[in-house]
């Protein structure tokens, strides 16, 4: 899919270091809250002494990532959409872009908190808890549901100020909701004994003041521009290429998770130490993955705006540039990874069977930032073009890629094989997109040649 500057107009602009870093680093701080808010969450059920309670939160946790993750194609969708806009200097572009975003978010919401008794059924039928542990999960999943409309608001509002480039806003939104979630799960889930329930309720309260400040920012930023009409936000066309870029990145994002939950249930079948020191190696690659995803982003927003602004120029040089930051920065830590990786393993776990596992296998996971950072910049890449079947089809290929190496390398070589597996996985990812770039480049930017 193509929505591009077709009066064939260039806008030129300078892309530099510091346009890449002002939008990486902000977005990068962003992403490392989200695992404090989770350490926090846990250690206050965790103090309240009750396995069952904890048990239940990690369960209902699980259950509302798996679910939200797949939404994730509400802020990619409005990001790459709305640096073409900006690219093109079309003010009245940006403002339709997030209307009907906003409304998709909201109209999903909506469904979700309708359908949430069906999905904690679902849910609870896949995971399988009983008693006290099905009744924490109950509690927290049936509270946290209703920030759906809020949550998904969210990722709209996230997108749209990612797509104009302002990554300190994003940082703002991203640290006050879970900023607030933080300070109230304490406060209602420790000191007014609440328990799970104080946590779900402060989740919410985070969502929705995420939500109303996000939404205080953007429309101020609408004054006095032009209003698009009605007919202008509701266009058939608009609507089927953004159902289509939509409906592309969430088969994506689904493949994705697919890739990821294999990993986790072949790990099981080699036993509890191996499951627990794979849960621990993965830690690496979620580190790794903050810094390039926020790198990514830098990459949808420059690359959208290029394609808006018809100047290939930009988008050479933000490919280059955003590229050189990620495998920099890929290399760094894993040599950093290799050198104090014991000891990172030795504080997430007490087990020493964990720990000599680990230790066996921690060369595969320290080079994952490096097997992945052409899978995550590529992906910033075709987001931000709105190259959505392209990115499609060469992740259902990966995947295809992925479980051939399973079957040939998990039989022989066991754990080894596993990882082996996921760094083919994410390799492929790069590769196939990366194949494809330069004529796919040729196409968009047609109308400069």
């Amino acid at each position: 899919m193509d929505v591009q500057n077709a009066s064939g107009r260039v806008l030129p602009f300078d892309v530099t270091h510091r346009l890449v870093l002002s939008i990486a680093i902000p977005m990068t701080l962003g992403f490392m809250t989200t695992p404090l808010l989770g350490l926090v969450d846990t250690a206050v059920v965790g103090h309240m002494g009750q396995p069952d309670a904890l048990a239940g939160l990690a369960i209902g946790a699980v259950l509302f990532d798996l679910l939200f993750a797949s939404f994730n194609f509400l802020r990619a969708s409005t990001t790459g959409l709305t640096a073409q806009a900006f690219g093109r200097h079309d003010r009245r572009e940006q403002q339709a872009v997030f209307w009907r975003a906003l409304i998709s978010a909201l109209g999903c919401g909506v469904l979700i908190v309708v359908l949430s008794p069906l999905l904690l059924w679902l849910g609870i039928k896949l995971m399988g808890p009983e008693g006290g542990i099905a009744d924490a999960t109950r509690t927290y999943f049936s509270i946290r549901m209703l920030s759906g409309p809020a949550a998904l608001a969210n990722y709209a509002l996230l997108g749209f100020v990612l797509g104009r480039g302002q990554g300190r806003i994003g940082l703002l939104l991203q640290t006050v909701i879970n900023g607030v979630n933080i300070v109230l799960a304490i406060l209602l889930g420790l000191h007014l004994g609440w328990g799970v329930a104080g946590v779900a309720w402060g989740t919410l309260i985070g969502e929705a003041c995420g939500m109303l400040l996000g939404l205080a920012i953007v429309l101020r930023s609408f004054a006095g521009e032009d209003r698009p009409p009605r007919s202008e936000l509701l266009s058939r066309t608009k609507l089927t290429q953004l159902f289509a870029l939509n409906r592309d990145i969430l088969i994506r994002t689904f493949v994705l998770i697919g890739a990821f939950t294999l990993m986790t249930r072949i790990g099981n079948s080699f036993g509890a130490v191996m499951l627990a020191a794979n849960a621990v190696l993965m830690n690496f690659f979620l580190l790794s993955g903050y810094y390039l995803d926020g790198l990514a982003n830098a990459a949808e927003q420059i690359t959208g705006r290029s394609i808006g602004a018809n100047y290939r120029p930009a988008f050479e040089r933000g490919l280059k540039l955003t590229g050189l930051w990620s495998f920099g920065l890929a290399l760094a830590a894993a040599i950093f990874f290799f050198t104090v990786g014991p000891a990172l393993i030795r504080l997430l776990t007490t087990s020493e069977d964990v720990r000599i596992a680990a230790g066996t296998y921690l060369p595969w996971a320290a080079v994952t930032g490096l097997t992945g950072a052409l899978a995550f910049l590529m992906d910033g890449v075709f987001i931000g073009a709105t190259w959505s079947r392209e990115m499609r089809n060469k992740m259902l290929l990966s995947f295809g890629g992925y479980l051939v190496a399973l079957a040939v390398f998990v039989p022989t070589l066991g754990n080894h094989g596993l990882w082996m597996a996921m760094n083919a996985f994410l390799l492929f990812r790069g590769i196939f997109l990366a194949m494809g770039l330069k004529k796919r480049a040729d196409q968009t930017f047609r109308f400069a040649q």
